[in-house]
Protein backbone atom coordinates (compact mmCIF):
# COMPACT_ATOMS: atom_id res chain seq x y z
CA UNK A 1 0.00 0.00 0.00
CA UNK A 2 1.42 3.27 -0.62
CA UNK A 3 -0.03 7.09 -0.96
CA UNK A 4 -1.26 8.91 1.97
CA UNK A 5 -1.16 7.71 4.93
CA UNK A 6 -5.08 7.18 6.39
CA UNK A 7 -6.71 8.85 9.53
CA UNK A 8 -5.74 6.42 13.09
CA UNK A 9 -8.43 4.41 14.05
CA UNK A 10 -9.41 5.00 17.77
CA UNK A 11 -8.74 1.18 17.85
CA UNK A 12 -5.44 -0.03 18.85
CA UNK A 13 -3.35 -1.08 15.31
CA UNK A 14 -0.03 -1.57 15.40
CA UNK A 15 2.13 -1.97 12.01
CA UNK A 16 5.44 -3.77 12.29
CA UNK A 17 7.54 -3.17 9.58
CA UNK A 18 10.64 -4.50 7.98
CA UNK A 19 10.72 -7.81 9.30
CA UNK A 20 10.20 -11.76 7.76
CA UNK A 21 6.99 -13.54 8.55
CA UNK A 22 6.92 -17.43 9.00
CA UNK A 23 3.26 -17.49 7.00
CA UNK A 24 1.66 -20.38 4.93
CA UNK A 25 4.95 -22.84 5.47
CA UNK A 26 7.46 -20.26 4.04
CA UNK A 27 9.47 -17.45 5.58
CA UNK A 28 8.57 -13.88 3.31
CA UNK A 29 9.22 -10.54 3.72
CA UNK A 30 5.97 -8.71 4.48
CA UNK A 31 4.70 -6.51 7.29
CA UNK A 32 2.14 -7.52 10.49
CA UNK A 33 -0.50 -6.03 10.99
CA UNK A 34 -2.33 -6.35 14.38
CA UNK A 35 -5.18 -4.60 15.72
CA UNK A 36 -6.54 -5.08 19.22
CA UNK A 37 -4.50 -8.26 19.57
CA UNK A 38 -5.70 -9.66 16.50
CA UNK A 39 -3.39 -10.48 13.62
CA UNK A 40 -5.29 -8.47 11.10
CA UNK A 41 -5.40 -8.15 6.84
CA UNK A 42 -4.70 -4.56 6.49
CA UNK A 43 -6.23 -4.05 2.90
CA UNK A 44 -10.09 -3.49 4.48
CA UNK A 45 -8.79 -1.46 7.14
CA UNK A 46 -7.03 0.68 4.78
CA UNK A 47 -9.54 0.93 1.90
CA UNK A 48 -12.91 -0.16 3.52
CA UNK A 49 -12.84 1.91 6.99
CA UNK A 50 -10.42 4.30 5.47
CA UNK A 51 -8.08 4.49 8.54
CA UNK A 52 -4.28 3.83 9.47
CA UNK A 53 -2.49 2.78 12.54
CA UNK A 54 -1.75 3.83 15.75
CA UNK A 55 2.07 2.34 16.08
CA UNK A 56 4.54 1.82 13.49
CA UNK A 57 7.09 -0.48 14.98
CA UNK A 58 10.35 -0.81 13.15
CA UNK A 59 11.69 -4.48 13.23
CA UNK A 60 15.15 -4.24 11.81
CA UNK A 61 14.95 -7.24 9.30
CA UNK A 62 14.15 -9.76 12.10
CA UNK A 63 12.51 -13.03 11.21
CA UNK A 64 8.73 -13.26 13.38
CA UNK A 65 7.27 -16.69 13.94
CA UNK A 66 4.32 -17.67 15.59
CA UNK A 67 4.66 -18.02 19.73
CA UNK A 68 5.57 -21.91 20.64
CA UNK A 69 2.88 -23.81 22.56
CA UNK A 70 4.38 -26.48 25.14
CA UNK A 71 1.68 -29.62 25.13
CA UNK A 72 3.47 -31.26 28.29
CA UNK A 73 5.55 -29.19 30.72
CA UNK A 74 5.55 -30.27 34.31
CA UNK A 75 7.01 -27.25 35.48
CA UNK A 76 10.18 -25.63 36.00
CA UNK A 77 12.62 -22.71 37.92
CA UNK A 78 11.92 -24.29 41.07
CA UNK A 79 8.36 -25.03 40.37
CA UNK A 80 6.44 -28.85 40.24
CA UNK A 81 2.82 -28.71 39.49
CA UNK A 82 2.31 -31.90 40.50
CA UNK A 83 4.12 -31.04 44.18
CA UNK A 84 3.63 -27.14 44.46
CA UNK A 85 -0.14 -27.07 44.04
CA UNK A 86 -3.17 -27.49 46.44
CA UNK A 87 -4.77 -24.29 46.68
CA UNK A 88 -5.41 -21.60 44.97
CA UNK A 89 -2.60 -18.98 46.91
CA UNK A 90 -0.04 -21.84 45.49
CA UNK A 91 -1.32 -22.49 42.50
CA UNK A 92 -1.60 -18.65 41.40
CA UNK A 93 2.26 -18.51 42.35
CA UNK A 94 3.38 -21.41 41.01
CA UNK A 95 1.61 -21.37 37.42
CA UNK A 96 2.42 -17.37 37.33
CA UNK A 97 6.12 -18.30 38.10
CA UNK A 98 6.61 -20.74 35.13
CA UNK A 99 3.94 -18.76 32.75
CA UNK A 100 6.37 -15.57 33.16
CA UNK A 101 9.89 -17.97 32.90
CA UNK A 102 8.90 -19.58 29.80
CA UNK A 103 8.09 -16.22 27.70
CA UNK A 104 12.18 -15.94 27.95
CA UNK A 105 12.38 -19.29 25.82
CA UNK A 106 9.20 -18.08 23.34
CA UNK A 107 6.75 -19.64 24.77
CA UNK A 108 3.36 -18.44 24.74
CA UNK A 109 0.63 -21.05 25.36
CA UNK A 110 1.02 -24.22 27.48
CA UNK A 111 -0.26 -26.81 29.27
CA UNK A 112 0.31 -27.48 32.85
CA UNK A 113 0.96 -31.16 33.45
CA UNK A 114 0.42 -33.38 36.41
CA UNK A 115 2.11 -36.65 36.62
CA UNK A 116 0.56 -39.63 38.48
CA UNK A 117 -0.73 -38.94 41.61
CA UNK A 118 -3.68 -39.49 44.57
CA UNK A 119 -7.20 -38.97 43.45
CA UNK A 120 -6.76 -36.49 46.60
CA UNK A 121 -3.61 -34.81 45.02
CA UNK A 122 -5.85 -34.41 41.43
CA UNK A 123 -9.10 -32.69 43.68
CA UNK A 124 -6.65 -30.51 45.69
CA UNK A 125 -4.75 -29.23 41.88
CA UNK A 126 -7.12 -29.24 39.25
CA UNK A 127 -9.52 -26.93 40.12
CA UNK A 128 -7.30 -24.44 40.59
CA UNK A 129 -5.56 -24.81 36.61
CA UNK A 130 -8.09 -22.35 34.93
CA UNK A 131 -7.73 -21.60 31.37
CA UNK A 132 -6.24 -18.09 31.52
CA UNK A 133 -4.92 -15.79 29.00
CA UNK A 134 -1.53 -14.47 28.35
CA UNK A 135 -0.38 -11.51 29.45
CA UNK A 136 3.33 -9.54 31.00
CA UNK A 137 1.68 -9.95 34.38
CA UNK A 138 0.44 -13.40 34.03
CA UNK A 139 2.81 -14.94 31.75
CA UNK A 140 2.08 -17.23 29.28
CA UNK A 141 -1.80 -18.11 28.20
CA UNK A 142 -2.69 -21.54 30.53
CA UNK A 143 -4.84 -23.56 27.75
CA UNK A 144 -5.92 -26.27 30.46
CA UNK A 145 -4.40 -29.29 32.20
CA UNK A 146 -2.43 -32.07 30.42
CA UNK A 147 -3.13 -35.12 32.83
CA UNK A 148 -0.22 -37.23 32.76
CA UNK A 149 -2.24 -40.72 33.94
CA UNK A 150 -3.32 -42.31 36.58
CA UNK A 151 -4.51 -44.64 33.93
CA UNK A 152 -1.36 -46.35 32.38
CA UNK A 153 0.72 -49.29 32.05
CA UNK A 154 3.03 -50.47 35.02
CA UNK A 155 5.22 -51.84 32.85
CA UNK A 156 5.65 -48.20 31.38
CA UNK A 157 5.39 -46.43 34.21
CA UNK A 158 8.99 -44.44 34.16
CA UNK A 159 8.89 -41.75 36.67
CA UNK A 160 5.62 -42.12 37.58
CA UNK A 161 4.21 -43.62 41.08
CA UNK A 162 3.22 -47.34 40.70
CA UNK A 163 0.60 -47.49 44.01
CA UNK A 164 -1.25 -44.29 42.08
CA UNK A 165 -1.49 -46.23 38.85
CA UNK A 166 -4.95 -47.60 37.81
CA UNK A 167 -6.61 -49.34 35.09
CA UNK A 168 -10.59 -48.11 33.49
CA UNK A 169 -12.46 -50.85 34.74
CA UNK A 170 -14.58 -48.25 36.21
CA UNK A 171 -15.36 -46.98 32.64
CA UNK A 172 -15.33 -42.86 32.06
CA UNK A 173 -16.81 -42.72 35.55
CA UNK A 174 -13.97 -43.94 37.12
CA UNK A 175 -12.31 -40.86 35.28
CA UNK A 176 -14.19 -38.67 36.33
CA UNK A 177 -14.39 -39.72 40.22
CA UNK A 178 -10.45 -39.50 40.05
CA UNK A 179 -9.95 -35.99 38.42
CA UNK A 180 -13.39 -35.20 40.43
CA UNK A 181 -13.79 -32.38 37.54
CA UNK A 182 -12.50 -32.21 33.96
CA UNK A 183 -13.64 -28.80 33.49
CA UNK A 184 -9.90 -27.59 33.49
CA UNK A 185 -8.75 -30.93 31.60
CA UNK A 186 -7.06 -30.07 27.90
CA UNK A 187 -5.17 -33.80 27.94
CA UNK A 188 -5.95 -36.85 29.33
CA UNK A 189 -2.92 -39.44 28.60
CA UNK A 190 -3.78 -43.07 28.88
CA UNK A 191 -2.92 -46.04 27.92
CA UNK A 192 -5.24 -47.36 25.27
CA UNK A 193 -4.93 -51.10 26.53
CA UNK A 194 -7.32 -50.30 29.07
CA UNK A 195 -9.70 -49.26 27.22
CA UNK A 196 -9.61 -52.09 24.32
CA UNK A 197 -13.20 -51.04 23.01
CA UNK A 198 -12.75 -47.25 22.74
CA UNK A 199 -15.56 -46.16 24.69
CA UNK A 200 -13.66 -44.14 27.72
CA UNK A 201 -11.88 -42.25 24.92
CA UNK A 202 -14.75 -41.31 22.70
CA UNK A 203 -16.62 -40.31 25.53
CA UNK A 204 -13.75 -38.19 26.97
CA UNK A 205 -13.39 -36.98 23.29
CA UNK A 206 -17.25 -35.84 23.24
CA UNK A 207 -16.86 -33.60 26.39
CA UNK A 208 -13.75 -31.88 23.96
CA UNK A 209 -10.90 -33.13 26.18
CA UNK A 210 -7.39 -34.43 24.13
CA UNK A 211 -6.90 -37.87 24.38
CA UNK A 212 -3.06 -39.25 24.12
CA UNK A 213 -1.69 -42.43 24.04
CA UNK A 214 0.96 -42.82 25.80
CA UNK A 215 3.14 -44.61 29.19
CA UNK A 216 1.73 -47.58 27.18
CA UNK A 217 2.23 -51.45 26.31
CA UNK A 218 -0.08 -51.37 23.46
CA UNK A 219 -0.19 -53.09 20.32
CA UNK A 220 -0.83 -51.04 16.80
CA UNK A 221 -4.53 -52.57 17.19
CA UNK A 222 -5.35 -51.07 20.93
CA UNK A 223 -3.57 -47.26 19.33
CA UNK A 224 -6.15 -47.96 16.14
CA UNK A 225 -9.47 -48.17 17.97
CA UNK A 226 -8.34 -45.57 20.27
CA UNK A 227 -7.55 -43.44 17.07
CA UNK A 228 -10.70 -44.18 15.60
CA UNK A 229 -12.54 -43.45 18.71
CA UNK A 230 -11.03 -39.91 18.75
CA UNK A 231 -7.98 -40.30 20.41
CA UNK A 232 -5.77 -37.57 18.60
CA UNK A 233 -2.08 -37.72 20.14
CA UNK A 234 1.07 -39.62 21.07
CA UNK A 235 2.75 -39.01 24.66
CA UNK A 236 6.40 -38.32 24.04
CA UNK A 237 7.39 -40.63 21.10
CA UNK A 238 9.57 -43.39 21.83
CA UNK A 239 9.63 -43.09 25.40
CA UNK A 240 7.89 -45.07 27.53
CA UNK A 241 6.30 -47.55 24.89
CA UNK A 242 6.87 -50.79 23.40
CA UNK A 243 9.57 -50.84 21.09
CA UNK A 244 8.86 -51.63 17.64
CA UNK A 245 8.42 -54.51 16.58
CA UNK A 246 8.14 -55.80 12.50
CA UNK A 247 5.43 -58.10 13.06
CA UNK A 248 3.39 -55.27 15.78
CA UNK A 249 5.25 -52.00 15.62
CA UNK A 250 3.02 -50.63 18.67
CA UNK A 251 2.26 -46.92 19.19
CA UNK A 252 4.58 -46.28 16.30
CA UNK A 253 2.86 -48.30 13.51
CA UNK A 254 0.34 -45.02 14.42
CA UNK A 255 2.45 -42.80 12.38
CA UNK A 256 1.97 -44.80 8.99
CA UNK A 257 -0.71 -46.75 9.74
CA UNK A 258 -3.37 -46.89 6.79
CA UNK A 259 -6.10 -48.31 9.10
CA UNK A 260 -7.41 -44.57 10.20
CA UNK A 261 -9.43 -43.13 7.56
CA UNK A 262 -6.95 -40.12 6.72
CA UNK A 263 -7.25 -39.30 10.60
CA UNK A 264 -4.26 -37.09 11.91
CA UNK A 265 -2.65 -38.71 15.05
CA UNK A 266 -0.03 -36.21 16.64
CA UNK A 267 2.80 -37.01 18.55
CA UNK A 268 4.98 -35.56 21.06
CA UNK A 269 8.42 -35.69 21.10
CA UNK A 270 11.16 -34.76 23.42
CA UNK A 271 14.19 -33.37 21.23
CA UNK A 272 16.64 -32.39 23.82
CA UNK A 273 19.19 -34.87 23.05
CA UNK A 274 18.77 -37.14 25.97
CA UNK A 275 15.54 -38.56 25.47
CA UNK A 276 15.50 -39.00 22.14
CA UNK A 277 18.54 -40.12 19.87
CA UNK A 278 18.99 -37.85 16.92
CA UNK A 279 18.51 -40.62 14.87
CA UNK A 280 15.02 -41.43 15.96
CA UNK A 281 14.45 -37.33 15.92
CA UNK A 282 14.98 -37.94 12.01
CA UNK A 283 13.22 -41.32 11.62
CA UNK A 284 10.10 -39.43 13.00
CA UNK A 285 10.94 -36.32 10.78
CA UNK A 286 11.09 -38.39 7.73
CA UNK A 287 8.09 -40.69 8.14
CA UNK A 288 5.50 -38.03 9.82
CA UNK A 289 6.58 -35.03 10.09
CA UNK A 290 3.44 -33.06 9.71
CA UNK A 291 2.32 -34.62 12.66
CA UNK A 292 5.61 -33.93 15.06
CA UNK A 293 5.11 -31.59 18.18
CA UNK A 294 7.83 -31.23 20.14
CA UNK A 295 7.16 -31.03 23.82
CA UNK A 296 9.77 -29.95 27.03
CA UNK A 297 8.39 -32.30 29.29
CA UNK A 298 10.68 -29.61 31.27
CA UNK A 299 10.22 -30.74 35.46
CA UNK A 300 11.07 -28.27 37.92
CA UNK A 301 14.76 -28.05 36.97
CA UNK A 302 14.71 -26.46 33.95
CA UNK A 303 16.47 -23.39 34.32
CA UNK A 304 18.08 -24.19 37.87
CA UNK A 305 21.45 -25.70 38.40
CA UNK A 306 22.63 -29.64 39.00
CA UNK A 307 20.96 -30.42 42.24
CA UNK A 308 18.03 -32.73 44.01
CA UNK A 309 14.45 -31.40 43.13
CA UNK A 310 10.75 -32.85 43.42
CA UNK A 311 8.98 -34.57 40.75
CA UNK A 312 5.73 -35.17 42.40
CA UNK A 313 6.33 -37.42 45.01
CA UNK A 314 9.65 -38.58 43.58
CA UNK A 315 13.08 -37.30 44.64
CA UNK A 316 15.23 -36.43 41.05
CA UNK A 317 18.90 -35.77 40.38
CA UNK A 318 19.57 -33.57 37.93
CA UNK A 319 23.72 -33.76 36.25
CA UNK A 320 24.22 -31.88 33.04
CA UNK A 321 21.64 -32.19 31.00
CA UNK A 322 19.54 -35.23 32.40
CA UNK A 323 17.28 -35.79 35.23
CA UNK A 324 16.84 -39.01 36.89
CA UNK A 325 14.86 -40.82 40.01
CA UNK A 326 17.95 -39.95 42.55
CA UNK A 327 19.48 -43.20 42.92
CA UNK A 328 18.56 -44.08 39.52
CA UNK A 329 19.41 -43.95 36.02
CA UNK A 330 15.51 -44.11 35.23
CA UNK A 331 14.93 -40.54 33.10
CA UNK A 332 12.42 -38.68 34.51
CA UNK A 333 11.57 -35.37 32.59
CA UNK A 334 13.62 -32.93 30.89
CA UNK A 335 15.24 -29.80 31.48
CA UNK A 336 15.62 -28.30 27.86
CA UNK A 337 13.63 -25.50 26.99
CA UNK A 338 11.23 -25.46 23.89
CA UNK A 339 13.23 -22.95 22.16
CA UNK A 340 16.53 -25.20 22.60
CA UNK A 341 14.15 -27.84 21.53
CA UNK A 342 13.47 -26.23 18.19
CA UNK A 343 17.50 -25.66 17.98
CA UNK A 344 17.57 -29.48 18.61
CA UNK A 345 15.41 -30.34 15.69
CA UNK A 346 16.92 -28.60 13.37
CA UNK A 347 20.75 -29.78 13.91
CA UNK A 348 19.66 -33.63 14.66
CA UNK A 349 16.38 -34.02 12.18
CA UNK A 350 18.69 -31.91 9.54
CA UNK A 351 15.28 -30.16 9.19
CA UNK A 352 14.52 -26.33 7.66
CA UNK A 353 14.16 -23.62 10.35
CA UNK A 354 10.41 -23.16 8.98
CA UNK A 355 9.63 -26.97 10.15
CA UNK A 356 10.83 -26.76 13.14
CA UNK A 357 9.07 -23.82 14.91
CA UNK A 358 6.19 -24.99 13.15
CA UNK A 359 6.41 -28.24 15.20
CA UNK A 360 6.71 -26.30 17.89
CA UNK A 361 3.49 -24.11 17.38
CA UNK A 362 1.41 -24.73 14.46
CA UNK A 363 1.28 -28.60 15.11
CA UNK A 364 0.53 -28.44 18.26
CA UNK A 365 -2.37 -25.85 18.13
CA UNK A 366 -3.78 -28.04 15.06
CA UNK A 367 -3.55 -31.44 17.50
CA UNK A 368 -5.78 -29.40 20.12
CA UNK A 369 -7.98 -27.87 16.92
CA UNK A 370 -6.95 -24.14 18.09
CA UNK A 371 -5.04 -23.51 14.60
CA UNK A 372 -7.67 -20.77 13.71
CA UNK A 373 -6.57 -18.82 16.97
CA UNK A 374 -3.03 -20.14 17.47
CA UNK A 375 0.07 -21.57 16.07
CA UNK A 376 0.09 -19.34 12.95
CA UNK A 377 0.69 -15.88 11.66
CA UNK A 378 -2.98 -15.82 10.00
CA UNK A 379 -5.38 -13.34 9.84
CA UNK A 380 -7.96 -13.80 12.57
CA UNK A 381 -5.17 -15.26 15.17
CA UNK A 382 -4.11 -13.98 18.29
CA UNK A 383 -1.07 -11.87 17.94
CA UNK A 384 0.98 -14.14 20.08
CA UNK A 385 4.59 -14.09 18.00
CA UNK A 386 8.37 -14.05 18.60
CA UNK A 387 11.30 -12.61 17.06
CA UNK A 388 14.46 -14.05 16.32
CA UNK A 389 17.70 -13.24 14.79
CA UNK A 390 17.91 -15.99 12.08
CA UNK A 391 21.71 -15.89 11.38
CA UNK A 392 22.09 -16.68 15.01
CA UNK A 393 18.81 -19.00 15.59
CA UNK A 394 18.76 -16.36 18.62
CA UNK A 395 15.25 -15.37 20.31
CA UNK A 396 14.89 -11.63 20.47
CA UNK A 397 11.36 -10.83 22.01
CA UNK A 398 8.31 -12.89 23.04
CA UNK A 399 4.90 -10.86 22.22
CA UNK A 400 1.35 -11.79 23.81
CA UNK A 401 -1.54 -10.09 21.82
CA UNK A 402 0.34 -8.05 19.95
CA UNK A 403 2.68 -6.82 23.45
CA UNK A 404 6.24 -7.11 23.88
CA UNK A 405 6.14 -9.34 26.89
CA UNK A 406 9.78 -10.10 27.28
CA UNK A 407 13.09 -8.85 25.58
CA UNK A 408 16.40 -10.18 25.69
CA UNK A 409 18.72 -8.39 28.09
CA UNK A 410 21.61 -6.13 26.06
CA UNK A 411 25.06 -6.82 26.06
Amino acid sequence: MTGRRPQATSTSVTVFRNCMLLRNHEIRREDLWVRDGIIIDPEPLFFDEQVGWNQEIDCGGVLIAPGLIDLQINGGFGVDFSYAINDQASAQESLVKVAKGILAHGVTSFCPTIVTSSQDKYHAILPWITPTPGSAETGAEILGAHVEGPFIAVAKKGAHTEEYIRDLSGGSEAVEAMYGSLNNVRIITLAPEHDPTGQVVRELCAKGISVSMGHSSANLTHGETAALNGATLITHLFNAMSAFHHRDPGLLGLLTSKMLHDKSVYYGIIADGIHTHPAALRMAYRTNFPAMCLVTDAICAMGLEDGTYHLGPQSITVEGQRAVITGTDTLCGAIATLFRAVQKLIKGARCSIVEALEAASLHPAEALGIQRKKGSLDFGCDADFIMINVDEMDLLSTWIGGKRVYKKPEG
